[in-house]
This record gives C-alpha cells, structure tokens and sequence, in this order.
C-alpha cells in the first residue's frame, strides 16, 4: 500500500480516505513507519456515551486506525481478521494516543499489539490484532 518509508503527508493522503476515523471520531496520525504507529483523538463530548465515559467504541476506532497504518506501510494491502481489546479504565485526561506494533510480520498473518492511553500517561486500553495481507 505505501512503501517502506513514506513522508507522513504521503500517509495522512492515504488514510484520509478513512472518513470514520478521520472525520466523525477526529482521529490523526502522529508518527508512521513499517511496523510502528501513532494515533491520537482529542476527546470532546461526541466521544462520551450515556455515563459521560469516553464510548468504548470510540477507543476502538482510534485503536483500529493506528493498526491500519501500522499494518500498511511497507506491506501488501493489510486488512484485520481477528482482534481483541481490553479496556482497562476510564479516561480522565482530554486525549487519548494509540500505538501500535508490529509482533510479527508473517508472509501471510501479521499479529499486532496497539496500547492506547491518555494523556495523562494513564493506560486505557490494550488491543491484539491479526491481519491478512
């Protein structure tokens, strides 16, 4: 999809397509290269669920997104087939940063960790992934 080494703008083009991340949630991509991520989303009330928590699936989408550029950069098309994600604590901080990395990169399967925490240094949530490229 991108090749080993692309400029962040190169990456920010491609995965500006990704319309939910990007433009509903308000994700952004802070650091890209082959095997590493880093995403962040500033939180505002749109992320909040009926208990004032930042939603689950709000932190899903940010953990989902910094995987997707992690898995595609210097890869074939990556695509998920498989992931898990615990949610350790409710956020009290106003952003939240997801990286993600590579575990293995197989021919076929790639397996991938994404930590996700707040900015206070506070981890919120840890995702496991598998990918088929």
């Amino acid at each position: 999809m991108l090749s080993d080494n692309p400029t962040l703008t190169e990456i920010e083009a491609v995965f500006g397509k990704d319309r939910f991340a990007t433009e509903a949630a308000g994700c952004r991509i802070v650091s890209a290269e082959r095997g590493r991520a880093v995403a962040e989303m500033e939180l505002s009330d749109i992320h909040r669920n009926a208990m004032g928590n930042v939603m689950g699936g709000a932190i899903f989408t940010l953990a989902d997104f910094a995987l997707a550029v992690c898995c595609n950069i210097g890869e074939e098309p990556t695509v998920s087939v498989d992931s898990s994600i615990s949610f350790l604590r409710s956020t009290q901080g106003s952003r939240l940063i997801a990286t993600a990395a590579c575990d293995k990169p197989g021919r076929h399967l790639g397996f991938y960790t994404v930590a996700v925490e707040d900015d206070l240094s506070k981890p919120i949530a840890r995702m496991t992934a598998t990918c088929y490229r």
